[in-house]
């Protein structure tokens, strides 16, 4: 099994860890990835296709090129990165006149995007490889209370994803309790961290204030860590924890 690994900008900029540990625990699963020589940001659907939706698929259209040329599916570790790639795939593959429009501004650079690749969340292939082949790999169990994010590009929009309930998944849940972690319920657990849409940067404030909530919710839930597939999600409990003085560890799976 291999994949065109896609690290989107936040992993590989702020926390390299998760990048090295995603090839580590991909190698040890026996599924190969494969670097993307040239890839740039996905790009960030609460940026830059707020200005412009050609641009946008554009760009994301361009990336999955790449794979595309390596004749390989995209492996994602944000869900910022699987959220743009995938709903810019399902666009480009079910309207051909936005197609058509991409594929002329992707014949300046000499690509065409020809819609046969793939794009997988990294949560969602760990979870296929099931239960029997993760457990014969692990090392030692964790035998932690979680509080898990699902952030809000993994599972949605539903209607295209179709990974699980939006409302009630259990997919994440369940990878977790594999590892021998406890995965606890808590309140507004399918909320927003706070972070997206432009949302940390325009209004930091508001970001803060959301995270705040839920890290509330969290510690009222005796949570021990917390468990998130998005370095972005990540990064924005990370931050909120030292500015407001929590200290629950932010784990990416």
């Amino acid at each position: 099994m291999r994949y065109a690994l896609f690290l989107g900008c936040i992993a590989p900029l702020r926390y390299p860890g998760i990048e090295s540990a995603t090839r580590l625990v991909f190698s040890k699963l026996g599924v190969e990835l494969i670097d993307i020589k040239g890839a740039s940001c996905c790009p960030a659907p609460g940026v830059t296709r707020s200005f412009t939706q050609s641009a946008w698929l554009t760009l994301g259209a361009r990336n999955l090129c790449l794979a595309q040329n390596l004749g390989l599916d995209i492996l994602t570790i944000c869900n910022g990165c699987f959220g743009s790639l995938f709903e810019i795939s399902h666009i480009l593959n079910n309207d051909e006149k936005k197609r058509n429009e991409v594929n002329e501004n992707l014949s300046n650079i000499g690509m065409r995007y020809d819609g046969k690749v793939k794009v997988r969340h990294f949560a969602e292939v760990l979870y296929n490889l099931g239960k029997e082949r993760i457990e014969k790999c692990m090392v030692n169990r964790i035998e932690k209370r979680a509080g898990v994010h699902y952030g809000c590009h993994f599972l949605k929009p539903s209607k295209v994803k179709k990974l699980d309930n939006p409302e009630k998944p259990k997919m994440l849940d369940e990878l977790v309790s594999w590892l021998g972690v406890s995965s606890i319920e808590y309140k507004d657990k399918m909320a927003c961290c706070g972070a997206g849409g432009g949302v940390r940067a325009r209004a930091p404030e508001v970001a803060i204030k959301m995270a705040k909530t839920k890290l509330d919710n969290l510690r009222n839930a005796n949570a021990e860590i917390i468990v998130d597939v998005c370095p972005f999600c990540h990064l924005h409990y990370d931050q909120t924890e030292k500015t407001l003085g929590y200290n629950i560890p932010v784990v990416h799976l």
